[in-house]
């Protein structure tokens, strides 16, 4: 009879339990802009010298003040306890670097006025202020010996005083504020890099200062008219040797900024000197990094001059014999970001393969490889010091980035931080679905389809293509800030994201397949994906809009004077007229790689792809958007595109942004942006 009444209450207990499941799930609900603008961006995981506790970034944007704050946080590797390190009381820290003993959290923090060192310790009390310098400073590090200091600055070449090295960080605070005073914002121009991405170029350049930990001046290492990091290349682009008395670091010499990729990696002594290059390369060479013996450095590099897009390989320069050996040469894939092993006798490194982001290892000694951390979407890789936890954040289509940590033996995983599971508990997001189609020639095409929150299959549903950019670009299984799936499925509509011709993941010749080929096989890539998705049973193929941004933007202006079938589109920051955007954007070895030459040189292909050259079939409704502040496309393509589109009689609008630029990055004008594009899509398919 005990039994009995157990196995009543049992029953009940189990009942009340998937009662409680199925009232949760019922009282999810979609994402919101308001959400999304709400989720903390968790970013560069940094682990402490003793292993046992990471540091890391939280970034938190406000529509209330149309601006951003970041603050540091730190977490517990051994029990996940969690605490807020820093208060920058709406000012920002980012960049956190430990000392080399553990003590203290260095970062950078604008929050008296500009952006300077400032020091956290763990025994407790406030942040202090290391540094006052004249400009402000980015990229923090610290040498292994915990000697030096490294950061960048923006400087005038020409304030440079071999006998004062540091005497350019207050030259240029002066000329900065006699230009201020002077009330006069013209400037003379002798180069074609006059503008880049979103700012006009006035005159300085970023160079690497390394000052006494101690204290003392920071001295210039690297003057010249030449930035570090080169305009090619990432944040990570200078480390200190394991001894403290090296800097290697990434530059290109080459005259003409706008048409070269030609960045090499130099090597020179902490106190100043002439700097020696190692890389004999022509085309792009980056990302150098010490050996923990100091034996070697690594460094990624390509092989095409000129092409940004290029497959990167992982190289090893030997310090003693002056050689160099590709660790990676049958790999397919381009290696991203990458860390040594602590023992010097293997690399971990993150790869896009197949629209997620592994994490593999290989060895020094014999270039062996193997995957790690398998089938999920990883970036900012850190390694202990023990080696025996890779770091790192994960992200996918339905949860933004967190904290992780691996081990390295099994590649098993544990989630360290969980900065947004609150929010998340609240919210129906759907896994993304991958599927594969036969595009152009009969070649494999991934896609991800997202489903919308209450997703009944007895529907029919519309349909949202969103067409990635880059043009050598991939849609991971990523949560994404700008173009976010979640947000485009929110009021009811399926999500079709695919990876046509020139994604990265799927080997070098898929992405070489769109160069001089804009609206060939992609686009054909394109249409196959869209008639699989048409057979879907869920699906109403009456009801589908496609649009994208950059080339995505392209895409959707080439369908707009190629085919009838979407019954709207949307075209973001898309390049238009392709012999004017030779003209008016700023890195020119990009069209110039794309389309073969200049354009004088090789009309032909820049008329082909051009969406400018058929006008004539322009039939579908366009909405067009585009910032006055980008400068890689600039805001006359769109403005070309909106011209031809009323003339022709095409239902069209343009929302425009004069304080944007590529991206659009205010939370307010992120919202309009959000709004404007549902209210658009409502229009053609609710």
């Amino acid at each position: 009879m005990r039994n009995a009444r157990w196995l009543v209450l049992a029953i009940a207990l189990i009942s009340s339990s998937l009662l409680g499941a199925d009232s949760l799930a019922q009282t999810r609900r979609p994402l919101t802009y308001e959400d999304l603008i709400a989720f903390g961006r968790v970013s560069d995981p940094q682990v402490s010298p003793q292993g046992n506790l990471v540091v890391y970034v939280v970034d938190r944007y406000s529509l209330e003040t149309n601006s951003h704050s970041s603050s540091l946080w730190l977490t517990s590797l051994e029990n996940n306890e969690t605490r807020q390190l820093t208060r920058p009381q709406g000012k920002s820290d980012r960049q956190p670097r430990w000392s080399p003993d553990g003590a203290t959290v260095t970062f950078l923090s604008n929050r008296s006025g500009s952006w300077q060192i400032w020091n956290i310790s763990l025994e407790g009390g406030e942040a202090w202020q290391r540094t006052d310098l004249p400009v402000s400073v980015g990229g923090l590090q610290w040498s292994p010996d915990g000697q030096w200091l490294a950061f960048t600055a923006e400087v005038y070449p020409d304030c440079y005083d071999p006998s004062s090295p540091g005497a350019i960080l207050e030259c240029t605070r002066q000329r900065d504020e006699e230009k201020e005073k002077s009330g006069v914002q013209a400037r003379l121009y002798d180069d074609l890099m006059i503008r880049h991405w979103d700012h006009w170029l006035g005159g300085t350049r970023s160079h690497v200062f390394v000052m006494p930990a101690a204290g003392g001046p920071a001295h210039d290492l690297t003057p010249g008219e030449a930035s570090v990091p080169p305009y090619l290349g990432g944040a990570h682009e200078y480390d200190f040797s394991p001894d403290g008395q090296e800097l290697a670091f990434a530059r290109n010499l080459d005259p003409d900024e706008e048409l070269s990729t030609n960045s090499d990696v130099w090597v020179v002594p902490v106190t100043g000197g002439e700097p020696k290059k190692i890389t004999p390369n022509l085309a792009w060479d980056g990302s150098p990094q010490y050996s923990p013996d100091g034996r070697w450095i690594a460094y990624r590099a390509m092989a095409r001059p000129g092409f940004e897009a290029d497959r990167t390989g992982l190289v090893l320069y030997d310090r003693a014999t002056d050689t160099h050996i590709e660790l990676t040469p049958s790999f397919p894939h381009q290696v991203a970001e990458f860390v040594w092993a602590p023992d010097s006798r293997s690399l971990y490194f993150a790869s896009v393969v197949e629209a997620e982001r592994p994490l593999y290892r290989v060895s020094v000694p014999d270039g062996t490889l193997e995957p790690v951390v398998k089938d999920t979407n990883n970036s900012n890789l850190r390694v202990s010091p023990n080696g025996a936890r890779l770091l790192f954040t994960r992200q996918a289509l339905n949860r933004p980035a967190e904290v992780f940590q691996a081990d390295p033996a099994t590649g098993d995983s544990e989630q360290v931080s969980h900065v947004n599971d609150r929010l998340l508990a609240e919210l129906e997001m759907n896994p993304g679905e991958s599927f594969t189609v036969e595009g152009a020639g009969g070649t494999p095409v991934q896609s991800w389809l997202l489903k919308p929150p209450g997703f009944d299959p007895t529907k029919k549903y519309p349909v949202v293509v969103l067409i990635h950019g880059g043009p050598q670009g991939t849609w991971m299984d990523g949560f994404h800030f700008r173009w976010n799936a979640q947000l485009f499925a929110a009021p009811g509509y399926v999500v079709v994201m695919p990876n046509p011709r020139g994604s990265p993941g799927w080997g070098q010749e898929f992405i070489d397949q769109i160069t001089r080929d804009w609206g060939g096989k992609v686009y054909e890539d394109l249409m196959k994906v869209v008639d699989r998705v048409e057979t879907l049973p869920f699906v109403d193929k009456e009801r589908i809009c496609a649009g994208g941004g950059s080339y995505g933007g392209y895409m959707a202006d080439w369908i707009l004077g190629h085919t009838d079938r979407f019954q709207c589109l949307f075209s973001h920051a898309g390049v238009y007229n392709t012999r004017s955007m030779y003209g008016a954007t700023e890195e020119l070895w990009f069209v110039e790689w794309e389309f073969g030459g200049r354009p004088w040189e090789n009309a032909e292909v820049y008329e082909r792809w051009s969406p400018s050259n058929f006008v004539e079939n322009f039939r579908t409704p366009m909405l067009v958007i585009h910032g006055q502040l980008d400068y890689r496309v600039p805001v006359e393509q769109s403005l070309e595109l909106f011209t031809a589109l009323q003339r022709q009689g095409v239902p069209s609008k343009f929302l425009y942004y004069p304080d944007e630029g590529h991206w659009i990055l205010k939370p307010r004008n992120g919202k309009l942006w959000y709004e404007t594009v549902w209210t658009w899509l409502a229009d053609y398919l609710k």
